[in-house]
């Protein structure tokens, strides 16, 4: 009997110490660049989605737009000992000079960004250059949905774009 309760024990330690060795596991993977700037670029700001909402077809009929939603690029850590300000130049597959192209069920529409004073973004070209100040800076953007102005061509359905955004320091 006391064999037999030495063996249990035992198999109970060797059971209990393999639980725990196999309790979970898991991966962390760190991304990053190192880039010659100004400014850090904030990971929230460098791959962010804009949600431009559920649009009612009858606001782009006309060329008519959508409510304009908001964005951010946030800059941490500027230093304007060299480069006292910036501009962003917004890129991607455009349907019109100044509109971004839209993909996915809906059609007859475009992007179209603005800085924070409004001011309509060409696609391509670089924006106004915004003055920097040491340490964190935040620069705000709107983006709404605009009817290209061929009512028939408007669509209802899901539609997506991607913008890539490039900085530029002086």
């Amino acid at each position: 009997m006391k064999k037999f309760a030495t063996v249990a024990v035992l198999a109970m330690s060797v059971s209990a110490g393999l639980q725990a060795a196999d309790a979970g596991s898991g991966r962390v993977t760190f991304t990053g660049s190192i880039i010659d700037a100004a400014c850090s670029v904030n990971p929230e700001s460098s791959n962010q989605e804009v949600n431009l909402g559920q649009i009612a077809l009858h606001q782009l009929e006309g060329k008519g737009t959508s409510t304009p939603r908001n964005f951010e690029i946030a800059l941490e850590n500027c230093s304007v000992d060299t480069q006292s300000s910036v501009s962003v130049t917004f890129a991607g597959a455009k349907v019109a000079k100044d509109l971004l192209g839209i993909t996915g069920t809906a059609a007859g529409a475009g992007i179209a960004i603005t800085d924070g004073t409004g001011e309509r973004l060409e696609l391509g070209k670089p924006s106004a250059a915004r003055e920097l100040v040491a340490g964190n800076n935040t620069m705000i953007f709107s983006a709404y949905l605009e009817g290209l102005g061929d009512d028939d061509k408007l669509k209802t359905g899901d539609f997506y774009a991607v913008a890539d955004f490039t900085l530029a320091y002086e």
